[in-house]
């Protein structure tokens, strides 16, 4: 058995590996890459390997860093079987739809922009939404801790992740020439002690670990500094009498904005706002969430029960029509502005961004995490001038950046998963920087023999 990784490897985003042996091969996860758009586009063109060898897919979430890339796949040959939990499955029947919907759409208005300039070739998305609903029918969801066949020597178990909803990390046990071997794949770890769903599950114990290192070396702030630094950036918003502008991930982190902003306001620490949920996605992704409680931790539930509203169902405006997005920006006063997507690379916020970045009384709030050569990044690190739909603005906004509302594990839990994985014949750092994934390894025992693989290296699982 040996595992090839074409994706996330030394970077965080395009999380692909390809589990193969002799009776065949197995994708875990199949996102895109996402980055500067150039690179992107190039980068996300094409799979580097053949899609019909592919005999099954085991998706760990729905997240479009991790699953993106499934309607190429299918459009590329790929007729096998899609595992996923079940939460998972809704959630990429909306996220894969809003996806391409928004490549057709960027395609359509970049190539408007162009005209009919010499040499420049039209642009054409990866795929459409034919290729999303072909690939919808090939889901097989399953629920936490049901052990299925994968292969006939190859068995996968998904245990809860506590990352977003329906997210799971993957055991896999095999038998291969009269050999047993077995790999746990941590897709994306999440946090201790959030809201709305429930903790991680510890990883189970196997010979080969792949694990995410997004946060190693990175420790997050506790609950009460993250609740007062954004209560700082409000109070300051309203005093500025700008508004606040949040590109935030349709799943996970929007979530946890609301429910932070309505903490605030029911304890009286910030006036009431407004609050537009400015992506259909987004708001379509509140009502599955709502669906599967069977996720939500103690907590969320008992709220429930109360009658209470701890998904922020009832404390958002839910803008759907572009024209309402429009009207947005010449709305006088401060309110609070959630749209997609995270890394200010496509979609709504990027039409806010232009209509805010210029004017110092605005706040852009940056709430996760920002990949090398995105937008986001770009206004993290505070440059003077950003392109926005290729036009170059001035930054004169306040950009202010929340990390602690990261959805991912940080060092700390990185390092308390891994030892309780206890690998016992190696480990593979993935879906992070070199120097975040240097920092994780640093900490791991050295009998852990942790690798950080290149883009395209082979580990021979043996």
């Amino acid at each position: 058995m040996r595992v090839t990784f074409w994706g996330a490897a030394r970077t965080v985003t395009g999380s692909k590996h390809l589990l193969a042996g002799r009776q065949g091969t197995v994708l875990l996860d199949c996102g895109l890459f996402q980055g500067r758009r150039a690179e992107s586009m190039a980068r996300n063109q094409a799979l580097p390997f053949h899609a019909g060898s592919v005999d099954a897919l085991v998706l760990t979430h729905a997240h479009i860093d991790h699953s993106g890339a499934i309607p190429l796949l299918v459009k590329s040959g790929f007729e096998g079987p899609i595992h996923a939990t079940a939460a998972t499955a809704d959630l990429c029947r909306a996220m894969l739809l809003d996806a391409a919907h928004i490549q057709m759409k960027d395609a359509e208005y970049m190539n408007r922009r162009r005209g009919g300039r010499h040499g420049r070739e039209r642009l054409i998305p990866l795929y459409d939404t034919r290729d999303v609903e072909r690939t919808l029918e090939q889901f097989r969801p399953h629920p936490y801790g049901e052990v299925f066949e994968v292969r006939p020597d190859l068995s996968v178990a998904f245990h809860e992740a506590g990352h977003i909803l329906g997210s799971a990390h993957v055991e896999a046990r095999w038998k291969e020439n009269g050999r047993s071997g077995s790999l746990v794949f941590t897709g994306d770890l999440g946090r201790l002690h959030r809201p709305i769903i429930r903790d991680p599950a510890p990883l189970p114990h196997a010979d080969h670990l792949i694990t995410e290192g997004t946060y190693g070396g990175k420790i997050h702030p506790d609950e009460p500094s993250l609740l007062a630094a954004l209560e700082r950036v409000v109070r300051e918003a309203v005093d500025r009498g700008g508004r606040i502008v949040i590109p935030a991930f349709a799943v996970g982190r929007t979530q946890e904005v609301v429910h932070a902003l309505s903490r605030l306001e029911a304890e009286k620490r910030i006036p009431s706002l407004p609050v537009y949920l400015d992506s259909p996605l987004a708001n379509e992704v509140q009502a599955i969430v709502a669906r599967h409680t069977e996720v939500f931790d103690d907590e969320t539930c008992a709220a429930l029960a109360r009658g209470e509203d701890p998904l922020g169902m009832r404390r958002v405006i839910a803008v759907r029509d572009p024209e309402e997005s429009k009207k947005l920006n010449e709305k006088p006063g401060t309110f609070v502005t959630i749209a997609a997507s995270g890394m200010c690379e496509a979609g709504r916020i990027l039409h806010h961004l232009r209509h805010t970045v210029e004017d110092p009384r605005h706040t852009i709030l940056i709430v996760g995490y920002q990949a090398e050569g995105t937008l986001g990044k770009r206004l993290v690190d505070r440059l003077p001038e950003v392109r926005i739909f290729g036009d170059p603005h001035a930054v004169r906004a306040r950009v202010e950046v929340l990390n602690g509302f990261s959805a991912h594990a940080d060092h700390p839990a990185l390092v308390a998963q891994a030892e309780c994985c206890a690998p016992s014949a190696g480990c593979a750092i993935v879906h992070a920087d070199l120097l975040r994934a240097e920092a994780l390894r640093a900490a791991l025992r050295p009998g852990f023999n942790c690798r950080i693989p290149t883009e395209g290296e082979t580990w021979d699982l043996g």
